[in-house]
């Protein structure tokens, strides 16, 4: 069982943390320093890698196969999230190994509440991303291109030696929509696996079965942004489409992904009561009623600036709401002191761990079950056998 950060360690965390995507080209480097390291962050992208997720066309047009957007693109021209490129027929990405935030986070800031308890997690993104969130939180990466982003070349192999030398116990692909650089994540993933290092993603969801597929031969732990329950939302407020998402998470399912689900309440936008329950029955229905789902409060950002922070009434009722429904694991974020921070057990109402925003005071599980009356709570409380 993993230790609870100090307090020390947890204010420096969240201090390194508010840090990450403040602006371009100003990342705090937080890593150990290695004779690898030798480039530091340079403007624009560094390199490119051939992706196998597309289709050739006539007329050296391809269609890429990684989102559901199925970008048709011309030579020399790339897809929606501008950091993919057709070059004379084939496609590559702009991205790999070359990402533009890299960091130490606290596992919970992804967050994840049942994986490894007060555990470091390598965390790192790249510029661009499928999706077009008005309320997107890391805006000034997502939203542009590699090619405007000052970034770092990072190969997976380096990227997994700085976690051992931070003694991460997870490599997390976050802040941005990882998948737009998958290549980059399977090659993490191979690696992290043989030296006993959790893959983890903070991930849109928004994916196509065979990518997702083949992505989960190396993915330990997924957490997936439900952003709302209508197609409606999803077009007006994110350019994409909710059925794939909800594709995606029973697809997580069947490959005994662990999954953790964030629902992001935005007054006036998807805090209906009755649309929320909807969703929770479908989340019970189709994933089980131990899917971890995390209510987290909206506050100001980048298009939706005139609206107010989520009322934490609001955030209190989705929960209860949620409970009634039958979730057994259900939190509110970014509300630290809330009850709703604390993993308690769904049988006998022990408290399992409790939480103070990112700082982790207590846990109080046995390999994985209650210390009180032995019941099995879902999750990764251990890190894998090196392969």
């Amino acid at each position: 069982m993993a230790r609870s950060l100090s307090r020390r360690d947890f204010l420096k965390a969240c201090g390194q943390s508010a840090l990450v995507c403040s602006s371009l080209g100003t990342l705090v480097d937080v890593l150990a320093p290695s004779p690898s390291w030798a480039l530091g962050l340079q403007k624009g992208y560094l390199g490119r890698q051939p992706s196998p997720f597309f289709t050739q066309l006539p007329g050296r047009n391809i269609r890429c196969e990684l989102c559901p957007r199925l970008c048709e693109v011309g030579p020399g021209e790339r897809g929606h999230c501008g950091v993919r490129e057709n070059v004379d027929g084939r496609y590559y990405s702009l991205v790999y190994g070359n990402p533009c935030a890299v960091h130490v986070d606290p596992v919970e800031k992804k967050p994840f509440f049942h994986v490894l308890p007060a555990s470091r997690s390598f965390s790192l993104a790249t510029a661009g991303c499928n999706l077009n969130c008005k309320f997107c939180q890391n805006w000034e990466i997502s939203q542009t291109r590699p090619d405007d982003t000052h970034n770092y070349q990072m190969p997976p192999e380096t990227v997994v030696q700085h976690a051992v030398q931070n003694q991460c116990q997870s490599i997390a692909s976050t802040y941005v929509e990882p998948t737009i650089f998958i290549e980059y994540m399977l090659d993490i993933g191979r690696l992290a696996r043989k030296q006993g290092i959790l893959k983890v993603m903070h991930s849109n969801g928004f994916i196509n079965p065979g990518p997702l597929d083949e992505l989960c031969n190396y993915l330990d732990g997924a957490c997936i942004d439900l952003k709302g329950f209508s197609e409606d939302f999803y077009r007006d407020l994110t350019g994409g489409s909710l059925a794939p998402v909800l594709e995606t998470l029973r697809g997580l399912k069947r490959r005994r992904v662990h999954t953790e689900i964030v629902n992001l309440v935005i007054p006036g936008k998807n805090d209906d009561t009755e649309q929320i329950r909807a969703m929770c029955r479908w989340i019970k229905s189709e994933l089980g009623p131990e899917v971890p789902l995390h209510f987290t409060r909206f506050y100001p950002l980048y298009k939706l600036k005139s609206l107010p922070p989520t009322p934490v009434a609001t955030l209190e009722q989705a929960r209860k709401s949620a409970l009634e429904e039958g979730l057994q694991f259900v939190y509110i974020g970014n509300v630290p002191g809330s009850a709703g921070e604390h993993t308690t057990c769904p049988k006998c109402a022990a408290r399992l761990i409790q939480r103070l925003g990112y700082h982790v005071e207590m846990v109080n599980l046995k390999e994985g079950r209650c210390r009180q009356c032995g019941r099995a709570i879902p999750g990764i409380w251990r890190l894998p056998r090196p392969i």
